[in-house]
């Protein structure tokens, strides 16, 4: 998509054009995308100017000195409220109007191409479509009476002659007095007509209508800055001195009450609930509910218990003690409290460098000279690291004992304790005591900042000290800082689009010299504008992400609502980041305690790469000693765009942790300004992805030559281990009689000639069976006949069932196992399908005959007896005894120890290598997997049938339906045959195989570490989940005509970690809201989702929530304890 295409297409422009009236107005629909009667829009006009009416007519009354201004303001109010009641009753009467059954209309928030038909003006469907009433009789009379309130606080506000006494301008009065009406308009309209849908996103999370009340709001807080004076702050006073003195009356309990609330609430309080409920659980319940709860993952322990009650009797007693003792003087250089903040001075700059010295660049600027160079793999890594260890261990012990209670010091010392406690007192100091754990770097921060202005400042006549006591120069100093780190996040983010704009040849737009100069030109305005966006932390909007700025509507840090990791776009690649988000939450668990993240507080986000990986972390909630993490993976298909992002991420974190051996001390950091800075790389246990081109194995004649005689080995090895496994099972091998009766209990397909006699003569077609046949009969019929329903059942004659098979060419109408109850005729309906060919089934099928076994331990490796019947020519029978590997075949038996046999002869194994029996089993059962594979050509397979016999897709033949028709069987061939192939790789790659002893670690390995398979198996999936150290797979690029080898390893490797501008990723999120709500502008190849290297777009759409983004994985909410 080239720079130069339209922002939006011509049928998205008509949606916007309909929607951004109704957004910036509150509601009205005032252009709809059908022809709709004019009184349509006049009702909604009438509506909208409804509150300046009554506005208008209390105005009037003030104005002519009839009415006081507070009476004005309660009629205006009086006249809204009634007006609004009204509306909210009209709707009602209009649904009780209606006919009962009718169709529900669904108006989907996306779009807005619903008809409607009108009748007249005032007609039920018109009052349903202008005004669609609240869901809850309270919420009718609650926000009317809001709508009253407001339009009386508005008239009041907005009277002329106290605008004109404010600022003493006739056009200013005017210019004011229309807008501020407009924008009550708005709120009034939002509140009791109908909300726009700019917050369609949380629609679903708003079944209590709070979403109407937004506007509203707003208004309120601007309105009550003239109202605080006298009514907020009067009523907060009142119940805060209440509280104090009479709950509370002793400055000490004040100090005990919020020190150790403070400290609890910046616990994780739900992990402690749910740590709590499972040990009453565990105590109370049954067994059975003890078995149900053993698995979960308990983070708070009794150690954990005891800490905590420690440090907050610690905590108890400092306060209480430094309380006692401090004196009620003001601020100066002898007091105990200048001492304190020395100290808080001492400790923020030790914390500061220790966490800097944590990350690859100081600041995010220079190259730290102290972090680990050319970093790759993790023994060097942790070698070179020690040292970084030790500083991060002490940094968590001041971070997390040192800092709080030399905090506490300082505020317990405080000469604003001393005396009764005013609201503001309990205020500040309630917020600060709990963010000393909650949030210790800010505060610590916080508390400097006053020290050294109190140091600076000793006059008691200025505002700072005569004014303002401790806790609110607190409250104000850390709003600020909060306020001014966003405003230098969101002028990052603004410079970076608009240097970008043009110095990224790929975004250069015919109108980006134009937006960059009226961007020089206006710079004041763009200050402001970020200004105001950090001032209402609310996110700022690139227009399509351009440098057309505006300021967005507030929202969650988080920004997206629903339950955390509720959704995402699953697919086969979100096996592999459920594999390691535990491993990599717990390395994250250890970067997060030492400092090697940086300065990490609700909102942040990081950004982790490893080789095809990309892991999204979103920093939710954080106390003390605990940190809450949402992950996401993004996927691994990677297209242009994707690739093109992801390898400046590579090249970002190549040039920070592996090119760094000939760079200088303190070097600049080449990529200063991305969005994305490197901090750290953490160890995880995970897969690393190796793919090969197989071209000069697969097609080498040589290697295919030895394919077939290494099958059969490993097909020998394969089907007596299975054997062996089964006869495990016995309790007694050793008795005769067991030896007679048959094989496994598990699957007895055994040597009972009568039994299987019986049944093939119960399958054969006799004229008897026709009898049973009328013309009634249905051929679908699966119904029981008379005369089988009186016969005895297999399991009442001792046998078992037999598995029976497919006729080639028939259509199978249940699945391949018969009824054992089932007649004749019904096999005969069941099998042939009318129109197919037909089979003779009346034809008396061989009857294998009994095996005689020298040695009365052979039928514990005996295989079972259908797996013999392969129609295979008895000349082939002759050629495979020939080619049988009898030597392999001894070894293999000479490796059996059968342990499990209680008693057994010392010649066990020599009996059983002398059996011929056992060894013609053996060489029908190879027989008769080569047929199915390979057919009876002993042609050097071609690479293209070795790749389809490996996927199991090799064209049909006789011999590979009968081998289908034993799944059993046909899967341990195919095992058989992939660890053929993983074997004859590993010959080409490593050297040919030197003895037994050799081959027979090649596969003990292969079925111990390895998983051999496809991709698309779902045992893959289940490998990668149970952490299998190998998987192998086998694939074929069409295109190029190659074979490729995948290999995964399970190894702890190094994944690279960087920390991204949050305001950046949240004013893209804004603008991708902004353009799929109020735009629908939803194209793939829409240029706001194309690749942006320098602000990483793409990726970030891709973390979005679904169904805005569609990350492949997300996580819950993950709980990493940092204690």
């Amino acid at each position: 998509m080239g720079p130069d295409v339209p922002l939006l297409n011509d049928y998205k422009q008509e949606f916007f054009l309909k929607r951004f009236p109704q957004t910036l107005l509150g509601g009205p629909r005032l252009k709809l995308g059908y022809c709709a009667p004019p009184y349509i829009y006049v009702n909604q006009i009438i509506l909208f100017l409804t509150p300046w009416l009554w506005g208008g007519v209390g105005t009037l009354l003030y104005q002519l000195g009839v009415m006081k201004d507070f009476c004005t303001a309660a009629l205006s109010g009086g006249l809204m409220f009634v007006t609004a009641l009204a509306l909210q009753m009209t709707n009602l009467y209009a649904k009780q109007k209606t006919v009962t059954v009718e169709r529900m209309q669904i108006q989907n928030t996306l779009t807005d191409e619903d008809e409607f038909e009108f009748s007249s003006c005032v007609g039920s469907e018109t009052v349903k479509f202008i005004i669609p009433g609240k869901k809850y009789i309270i919420n009718t009379v609650f926000h009317s009476l809001l709508a009253g309130v407001l339009c009386g606080l508005g008239t009041w506000y907005l009277l002329p002659n106290r605008i004109t006494l404010l600022y003493s301008n006739f056009g200013g009065t005017v210019v004011i007095f229309v807008f501020g009406w407009v924008t009550i308009c708005i709120g009034e309209y939002s509140l009791i007509i109908n909300t726009a849908t700019e917050t369609a996103t949380f629609q679903a999370l708003d079944p209590y209508e709070i979403t109407a009340l937004m506007r509203p709001f707003y208004i309120f807080v601007f309105i009550a800055v003239d109202l605080a004076h006298r009514l907020l702050v009067m009523f907060l006073i009142s119940a805060g001195t209440a509280i104090a003195s009479y709950f509370i009356p002793s400055p000490l309990g004040v100090i005990l009450f919020m020190t150790g609330f403070g400290f609890i609430l910046s616990l994780n309080l739900s992990e402690i609930w749910f740590a709590f409920k499972h040990t009453m659980i565990s105590h109370l319940a049954s067994s059975k509910s003890k078995n149900t709860h053993r698995g979960l993952r308990i983070q708070f322990g009794w150690r954990e218990f005891i800490f905590y009650v420690t440090v907050l009797a610690f905590a108890l007693t400092e306060a209480s003690l430094l309380h006692q003792f401090a004196g009620s003087s003001s601020f100066s250089q002898a007091r105990p409290q200048a001492i304190a903040s020395y100290i808080l001075i001492l400790l923020l700059v030790i914390m500061w460098i220790l966490r800097e010295i944590q990350r690859v660049y100081l600041f995010g600027v220079f190259r730290n000279p102290f972090y680990p160079k050319d970093v790759r793999t993790v023994a060097v890594f942790m070698e070179k690291q020690r040292r970084l260890m030790k500083v991060g261990v002490v940094r968590r012990i001041l971070l997390t004992l040192v800092s709080p209670f030399a905090m506490i010091a300082f505020l317990s010392l405080d000469h604003s304790l001393q005396n009764l406690h005013s609201v503001s007192v309990s205020i500040g100091f309630t917020r600060i005591f709990r963010m000393v754990w909650q949030n210790t770097e800010n505060a610590l921060l916080d508390m400097v900042v006053v020290s050294a202005a109190q140091m600076l400042m000793f006059n008691p006549d200025l505002w700072w000290n005569r004014s303002l006591d401790t806790g609110i120069k607190l409250l104000l100093v850390g709003l600020l800082r909060d306020r001014l780190f966003q405003f230098l996040s969101k002028l990052h983010f603004a410079i970076a689009i608009l240097l970008t704009s043009w110095t990224e040849k790929k975004q250069r737009r015919r109108s980006s010299a134009a937006l960059i100069a009226l961007n020089l030109a206006f710079f004041p305005v763009l200050l402001a504008l970020v200004a105001v966006s950090a001032l209402l932390s609310s996110p700022l909007l690139p227009l399509f992400t351009l440098p057309v700025f505006l300021v967005g509507f507030p929202r969650p840090l988080r920004s997206w609502p629903g339950p955390v990791g509720g959704t995402a776009c699953v697919c086969s690649d979100t096996v592999y980041y459920r594999q390691l988000v535990p491993g990599l939450a717990a390395a994250l668990q250890s970067a997060l305690a030492a400092g090697g993240l940086g300065l990490s507080l609700p909102g942040s986000h990081y950004l982790c790469r490893f080789q095809d990986r990309l892991m999204w972390i979103l920093v939710l909630e954080k106390g003390f000693t605990y940190c809450g993490v949402n992950i996401k993976g993004l996927e691994l298909q990677e297209t242009s765009c994707h690739a093109a992002e992801a390898h400046r991420v590579d090249e970002i974190f190549e040039m920070a942790f592996e090119h760094q051996e000939h760079t200088r001390i303190l070097s600049p950091n080449p990529h200063f300004g991305h969005i994305l800075t490197p901090c750290t790389v953490v160890p995880v246990r995970l897969y690393s992805d190796a793919r090969n081109v197989l071209s000069g194995i697969i097609d080498s004649h040589e290697n295919l030559k030895h394919l077939k005689d290494d099958f059969v080995k490993v097909l020998v090895w394969m089907l007596v281990q299975y054997c062996y496994k089964k006869s495990k099972a016995w309790e007694s091998p050793g008795s005769a009689n067991k030896n007679k009766q048959g094989s496994f209990p598990e699957n007895q397909h055994g040597g009972a000639v009568k039994g299987s006699r019986a049944l093939r003569e119960e399958e054969s077609f006799s004229v008897d069976t026709v009898e049973d046949w009328t013309d009634d009969s249905d051929i679908f019929d699966f119904e029981l006949s008379s005369r089988t329903r009186d016969r005895k059942e297999p399991e009442q004659l001792g046998l078992t069932p037999k598995v029976h098979l497919s006729i080639p060419g028939s259509v199978e109408t249940q699945s391949q196992d018969f009824l054992p109850e089932m007649s004749p005729e019904d096999k005969l309906n069941r099998a042939v399908v009318l129109g197919l060919p037909a089979v003779d089934k009346g034809k008396q099928p061989e009857v294998l005959p009994h095996v005689e076994f020298s040695c009365s331990y052979s039928e514990l490796l005996s295989i079972p007896e259908e797996w013999r019947t392969a129609p295979v020519p008895s000349s082939k029978v002759s050629e495979m005894r020939q080619r049988f590997p009898e030597e392999w075949y001894h070894f293999v038996l000479s490796q059996l120890d059968f342990f499990h046999l209680k008693e057994k002869p010392s010649s066990l194994l020599t009996d059983l290598m002398k059996d011929k029996a056992l060894k013609d089993l053996y060489i029908h059962g190879v027989l008769s997997c080569c047929f199915g594979l390979f057919g009876l050509d002993n042609a050097v397979p071609a690479p293209r049938h070795v790749f389809r016999a490996y996927t199991g897709g090799i064209p049909w033949s006789a011999g590979l339906d009968w081998l289908t028709g034993k799944p059993e069987l046909f899967q341990l061939a195919l095992k058989a045959f992939r660890y053929t192939f993983k074997l004859m790789l590993d010959k080409a790659s490593l050297g040919p195989v030197e003895n037994f002893k050799e081959l027979v670690n090649y596969l003990e390995e292969y079925e111990s570490d390895w998983y051999i398979g496809l991709v698309s198996d779902l045992e893959w999936q289940q490998a990668v989940l149970q952490e299998k150290p190998y998987l192998f797979s086998l694939g074929h690029d069409p295109s190029m005509g190659i074979y490729t080898g995948r290999v995964l390893t399970l190894q702890e490797l190094l994944v690279q970690v960087g920390k991204l501008n949050a305001e950046a990723v949240r004013g893209q999120w804004a603008n991708l809201s902004w353009e799929l709500l109020y735009a629908t502008n939803d194209d793939e190849e829409r240029y706001s989702i194309q690749a942006h290297p320098a602000l990483l777009r793409n990726l970030t759409v891709q973390a979005a929530d679904p169904p805005l983004g569609y990350p492949v994985y997300s996580s819950q909410l993950l709980q990493l304890p940092l204690f």
